[in-house]
This record gives structure tokens, sequence and C-alpha cells, in this order.
């Protein structure tokens, strides 16, 4: 299945993307020409990265009939300081919270997320090393 994006200039250093019939513009910060209008491209992926496994975690743990929880995800990611500058070392937190929520079925479907559903994490993992966290109401398991 092909996907593609359109990518405008429209001044200074932003620019509209349209992704799947979806605007939102991406811009640099003020130091190199930008007005700060939008996020950057870079740290676009590590929202591509929480979007993705955040899915399939979801997805997963509705299979296995786990409802009644909140789930944020934290992603940050260090940057090489030689152009160019990529990501070599990203931190994805999974933070849940609810009653009675299985450690088992949680920890499951993040690793089937990681090692086998997340195309954005196997893309990644490729140039950078991935640490994940899982907390349930505020406690690492």
């Amino acid at each position: 299945m092909k996907q593609s994006s359109t990518i405008k200039f429209i001044d200074k250093m932003k620019f509209d993307v349209e992704l799947n019939g979806h605007h939102f513009v991406i811009d640099a910060s003020e130091q190199v020409g930008g007005e700060d209008n939008g996020p950057r491209p870079k740290g676009l992926m590590l929202s591509a990265l929480g979007g993705c496994t955040g899915m399939d975690v979801v997805s997963i743990l509705r299979k296995m009939k786990v409802i009644g929880y909140e789930l944020s995800i934290d992603v940050s990611g260090e940057l090489t300081d030689e152009h160019p500058k990529i990501y070599h070392n990203l931190t994805v937190e999974y933070r849940f919270t609810g009653s009675d929520l299985p450690e088992s079925k949680i920890k499951k479907a993040v690793e089937l997320s990681e090692t086998r559903y997340c195309g954005v994490s196997e893309m990644l993992r490729k140039s950078a090393k991935i640490n994940t966290s899982i907390y349930i109401n505020r406690e690492e398991i």
C-alpha cells in the first residue's frame, strides 16, 4: 500500500502538510528563521512512534478484553551532535491508570507492539536504541 504526503512552502520556514486529506503546519524555531507556528519535522517522528505503538497497544488490549483504563505515552529522544542530527536514543514510557489492570496482559500488549506490529518502532530501531518503561498507577512494572 503506497502512501503519500504533499508539503507546500508557505513562507519563511513554514510549510503546509497534507497527509491523507488532513492538513497541518510544520515550522522552524525563530532562531533559524521560522516563526514557531507548528511542530518540527523531526519531532513528529516522536509523535508518530507514540501514536503507532499506542494504537497497537489499545487494539491488543481490546482483544484481550482489558478495558476501563487511561493511557498516555511519553516519547523522548536524544539527537547526535553531528550533522545530519538523528535520534540515537529514544525513550517510550507507557503510563496506565485504572483499577484491576492485569500487568501480564499490559506487558504482552506492549511487547507485541514493539516487536511485531509497530512499523514506526521498527524503522526507528534501525538507527536508534529504544528504551521502554511501563507504569501502572504511577508504579513502574
